[in-house]
This record gives structure tokens, sequence and C-alpha cells, in this order.
């Protein structure tokens, strides 16, 4: 008997598959049975191997050894993840595995994973790929009616190691050579800095933003408001109002126009980490790990997509899953609603995968058994869903303008024609306890019934008031309007059939956030997301095709004609090189304006009792700042050794503020017992610095030596 192994990107998945496919004996590391074997990945099991793979030379960052340009690239397997490597390899080397089947997610990143560890294994057997956007039962059935010969896939691999085989060399070269030139590991990358430079660009719009006061005169017109432009000046403000109040005030126009809102498309990654972060606080790899949790429990779609549309076979299973999140959503109880799925369905604008969607799996599962966080990002896609299928919200606003003492003064409000999907909007928000309200469209117009106006109408010596405003600086960004940001970067660089627009994929972008604050080039401050000193610094001192998403989009574009065989990867990879060569050649030294940096700012511990200079702490000792001077009280003085007392940082400055520090269970070596005394500094000005102790016995003070 001959089997075919499937090899699945993680075990949960593979589980799911197994099951779907009849295989339920579980052995170590695979599940057997109907003819398969059902293995998995566990992530990126085989990845690129690092620099000091290369030779001895590159163990040792330097200079001297940039740039570092493998010829023949060397791979590895993830340190905690050999075990499960012998076993697919093993099982890709056994005599009766007739082909191996390509499970791993449908996608760029997912072709690299497979392949890697299917050249690593040495692997010659032919290969199929299964391409799935769902892990519901049906979609897996059906994928494995319409598997494709792998090497259909040989472009989109291609492109894929050219992305990741980029992102090393730039990666690694730029993190060396900066980290060399300024003494500090500053890790610099094509996505994460660019990302730090948005943030560090809006902190300095923040910093720079100058408050600038105006003013607006308001009419009282029968009970409504008609206001001025802003005005910059009070008194001039203040005599508009006087004017006014002993003025005639007409209507000069009444406009009336009809708008509409049309309903918010389905949610890619990006869009749900981004309402996930708005209303209930996530950050953007909570709500990833959110939905992969949801998708291994086969209740969401696969969340790594960039798609906001269905493929056009859809409708029918669109319409279903609407139908069932009627009955299962609360707020939806008693709502007058017949879904359109029509308008979500569009194959063109779905590449690997198709917007996130809840699944008929939902059928079997009660909410209520869902951890609330799961709860409320299956509800969120299941809500977003029903939006998208609603009617557009209609309405119409009406604009007033009137002329008092040679002024405009404008009043506006709305009458909602048909409600449409903000009904739906609105009952899903009441049931969020207090959290933000969504962004309205319409923003701009004032939720008040449309004013009843005619035009001709006046109003004699109206009432009018003058309001003080401040002009407002830029918010900090958050996670959401960060992600924004990110997605839209270098789009108009982007080519429209680009795989990846915008900075970082949706499955990564999280990933560049976290990744940036554990680096300590961003701090989280509540939601906000701020540059750190260390940030605002290493923008400074790179250089623009670093910071710049520009960098990206040209890489897009390329790595998108590779995936199509319309380019050639050697081109791509010898540009990269050439890259690489002259970031190296243009930072031989540090300008002097850039020198110091990344210099930790150490407190001083307190004053040289020689020179007065701050003295530090360092690795082994207490040193004075002044390097004319020779004060230095080292940490393990035989004084403090005998006395088996640690010499800390607490103790040194006692005895630099006040000549002497108090110190509980010093040891005595002529008694063997411990006890609470004072040490005091003896310092004669010496290579060394003397102590002695100060005891207190009956109340009279007796120095000992």
């Amino acid at each position: 008997m001959s089997y075919a192994l499937v090899i699945a990107e993680k075990p949960s998945v593979a589980q799911t598959i197994a099951a779907v496919l009849g295989a339920k004996q579980k052995k170590d590391g695979y599940i057997e049975g109907g003819g398969y074997l059902v293995s998995w990945c566990v992530g990126h099991l085989v990845g690129l191997a690092q620099a000091d793979a290369y030779g001895e030379q590159y163990k040792k960052w330097s200079y001297e050894a940039l740039p570092i340009l493998p010829q023949e690239w060397q791979y590895t397997v993830a340190a905690d993840k050999g075990k499960q490597f012998k076993i697919l390899k093993d099982l890709m080397r056994r005599a009766d595995v007739s082909e191996v089947v390509n499970a791993c997610d449908a996608g760029r990143e997912g072709e690299l994973i497979f392949r890697f560890v299917y050249e690593m294994a040495g692997c010659n057997k032919p290969m199929r790929r299964l391409w799935i956007s769902s892990m519901e039962s049906e979609a897996i059935r059906q994928g494995f009616a319409a598997l494709k010969d792998g090497r259909e896939y040989d472009a989109l691999f291609a492109s894929a190691l050219c992305r990741a085989k980029a992102d090393w060399i730039i990666g690694i070269n730029a993190t060396r050579l900066f980290s060399v030139l300024h003494g500090k590991t500053l890790n610099v990358g094509r996505v994460q800095t660019p990302t730090l430079k948005m943030l560090v660009d809006r902190d300095a719009a923040i910093t720079s933003f100058k408050k600038e006061k105006y003013y607006h005169v308001r009419l009282d017109l029968s009970g409504i408001q008609a206001s001025s432009e802003r005005i910059r000046a009070a008194d001039e403000a203040q005599a508009l109002k006087t004017a006014c109040e002993t003025s005639q005030a007409v209507c000069v126009s009444l406009t009336r126009e009809k708008k509409t809102v049309a309903p918010p498309k389905l949610f890619d990654l990006t869009g749900l980490q981004r309402e996930a972060n708005r209303i209930f606080g996530y950050t953007a790899k909570q709500t990833l790990d959110l939905a992969q949790a949801l998708y291994e429990k086969r209740l969401l779609t696969y969340p790594r997509t960039d798609s906001q549309y269905l493929t056009d076979d859809m409708g029918e299973t669109a319409a279903s899953i609407a139908a069932l999140l009627c009955g299962k959503l609360p707020f939806m109880q008693g709502a007058d609603f017949t879904p359109d799925v029509s308008r979500l369905l569009d194959s063109k604008k779905v590449s690997d995968h198709h917007a996130i969607i809840p699944t008929m799996e939902l059928a079997k599962t009660e909410l209520a058994t869902l951890p609330e966080s799961e709860r409320n990002i299956l509800t969120l896609a299941g809500a977003r869903l029903l939006f998208a299928a609603a009617e557009p919200h209609v309405y119409e606003v009406v604009t007033a303008v009137f002329s008092c003492a040679g002024q405009s003064f404008t009043a506006r409000g709305k009458t909602v024609l048909a409600a449409g999907w903000k009904e739906l909007e609105r009952r899903y928000r009441a049931t969020l306890k207090g959290k933000p309200d969504p962004e309205d469209d319409d923003n701009e117009v004032l939720e008040l019934d449309a004013p009843p106006f005619a035009e001709g109408q006046q109003f004699d010596n109206p009432a009018a008031k003058v309001t003080a405003h401040d002009t407002q600086p830029p918010k900090p960004h958050n996670e959401a309007s960060l992600l924004s940001a990110m997605e839209r970067a270098g789009s108009a660089e982007t080519d429209e059939d680009a795989e990846r627009r915008g900075l970082g994929t949706p499955a990564t972008r999280a990933a560049v956030i976290e990744k940036l604050v554990k680096s300590g080039f961003v701090q989280r401050k509540g939601k906000q997301l701020l540059p750190t000193k260390d940030g605002n610094n290493l923008v400074c001192v790179l250089p623009d095709t670093l910071t710049s998403p520009q960098l990206t989009a040209e890489w897009e574009n390329a790595l998108t004609q590779i995936a199509k065989g319309a380019a050639d990867p050697d081109s791509f990879m010898q540009g990269i090189e050439n890259m690489a060569r002259e970031l190296v050649k243009a930072y031989p030294f540090l300008a002097d304006e850039d020198k110091g940096r990344f210099k930790e700012e150490k407190p001083a511990l307190g004053k040289c009792p020689r020179c007065g200079g701050d003295v530090y702490e360092g690795k082994k000792n207490y040193y004075c700042s002044n390097r004319d001077c020779a004060f230095v009280m080292w940490k393990n003085d035989r004084f403090f050794e005998e006395r088996k007392t640690a010499f800390t940082p607490k103790i040194a400055a006692e005895l630099l503020k006040n000549g002497k520090a108090k110190v509980k269970k010093l040891y005595s070596p002529k008694t063997g017992k411990t006890y609470d005394g004072s040490v005091v500094l003896a310092d004669t000005g010496g290579k060394y610095v003397n102590y002695r102790i100060a005891i207190q016995r009956d109340k009279e003070l007796t120095q000992q030596a």
C-alpha cells in the first residue's frame, strides 16, 4: 500500500485535515489512516542560517567583515524543532510514500515554509498543492478533489525565497553596520524601520505643534445656531457679534443634498485588527492570535488575508451564514433585515484568500461557551458580514446660509431617509457597554433635524455669542491608526496587481509592532504608541532608503512580477547585493553630530570626593567620570569581601553623600559573628580607596581599622 504524505503548517490544522481524510491513528508526530500520513511543520521549521554560519570572520560584528553576501545559502532547522523535522524527513523517505501534499497556508509564506522543509530533507517525490481558505470539512474535501501540481507554484516560491533572502541581506548588513558604528545593537529592517519613521514623524508633528486660538460667532435663529467661519482675532469676533445683534439675518440660500453611505466592506486582517483595537483595545497581535484560534476551531475563515471580498461562487454560502448569524447574534433579534450578498462577491479582488467571515460551524456552537475575547472577535466578524450585506444608509443634508452684518453664517442639519446598515450598527453598538462609537462617515453633519428655514426668511436683531477654540495637534498613533498607515504606505508607488501593498503583510504587521516595542524603540502608553529616545535617534542616523516605504513598494512590485514568472529572480537579488555594498561604502565612519547619540544616560551615584565630578556605576566598580581623576571604588574590594557584604550601589551612594554608610549584618572575622555598623570612606588620595568601620558601643564611638 502506498501513502500520500500531507504536510500542514500547524498541528491543529493537521488534525482537522486528518479527520476529514479519515486518518485516525495517532503516531509520534503524525496521524495515519485512509491512505494518508498527515504531519505538520510547527510554523517556520527551517530558515536561513545566521551570518556566523558563513565563516569565523562573521562571528564577531565588525565593519571590516561587511557586507555579508552569501553565495551558497545555508539553511538551519529551528533549535527547538529538530525532532519534528526528523519525523518529516523520515516520512518523506519512506518507501511507501508515493507523493507529498503541501497543505501549508495558501500564500507566499506558506509556500516558503513547505519548500524549505522539502528541499532540506532532500525530497524529490512528486508534490501537489492544497489551496483552501476555510478549515470547514467541505472546503477541505473540495480542496483535495482539486489538488494541483506543486510545480505550478515554483514562481510563487521563487518570489518568497527572494523576499526572505533580500530581507536577510539588508537586515543583517544594515543592523551590523549601524550597531558597530554606534556601539549599540540597532535592529534595522525593511518594514519595521519605515514603521518606526511614521511614529517618529507623528511625534515630531505633535511636539512642534503650536496651539492657535480661533473664534466663531454663533447666531441663535429660532433655537437653531448658525455659525460664522473661523475668525483669528478675538476683538474682530466681538465686533461682529455686536454688529449682528443690531442687524438683520437673511437666509440667502437653502440647499438639500441627498447622501448615501455605502455599507462597509468585509474584514481583511488589518481591518479586523484596527476595529478590535478601537472597540476592545486589543493589540494587533492579540487579534491575530484570537482569529487564528477561531480558525483552528473552524469557526472563522483564514485570517491572514488582505482581501475584503468573497469569490463569485460563495454567494450561497454567504447567504446561509448571514441567515445563521441573524438567529445567533443577540443584537439581531427583531431586526427587519434581508441580506443582499451579491455585492460581497468579486473573484478578481481575491488573491490568496477571501475576506474573513464566520463559518457554518457556528450552527453547532453556543457563543456563550467561547472565551469572551474569542466571542468578541467572532461577533465582530459576524456583525461586519451583516452590515456589508445590508442596504446603504441614506440621508438628506440641509444647509442654510445666512447673511448678517456683511458676513456669512451656516446652519446644517440632516434627515435620515433610510437607516440601512447603520441601524444594525446601532444595535450592535448598544451591546458594547460604553465602548467607543465607530467613526461616522458623515461626521461633518450635525445630528440635528433639518432646520425649518426658507430662502429670504429674515431674523431681526438675532441673539449672538462668541465661542473660543484652540487648534488641535495631531493625535499620537495607536495600533488602529498605525495599522491603517502601514497598509497605505507606499501604495501610490505599488502596482495595482502587487500581491502585497503597504508595509508588511496582514500577517506580519502585528509582529513588526511587537518587535519595535521589544527592541526599545517604541513604548506603549495606554493605547498610544510613542517612539523612545533611541527610536528617534535611530531614524535620525539611517538613510532615507531604509526609512521610506518606497523600498518596500519597489520590492513588492518586483516580487509580484517574479511570482508571475515575468521577472528574473537572479536580477532582483543582484540589485539587493549592490544595495548592501553601497550602504556599507556610504558609512565608513560616524559624522560628529551622530557620536554619542546612543550613549546610555546612567544616573550619577554622587559626586567624587577628590574632584567633584560625577561618579557612575560600572560592571566591576564605581568610577569618577573625570578621566584625569583616579578615584574608583571596586565592588570586589577586600574590605567588603572579608566582611561578607555586597558593595551595593546604595552603599556607594551613601558613602559619596555622607562619607559613611549604615550597613546591616557585617561579618566580624575576629568573632565570627555579624553586627550592624557604619562603614566610613577613608580616602587618602592614593591608587586605592580605603574604608574603616565605626561601631556604636555603650554610646561611645570607637573606631576600628
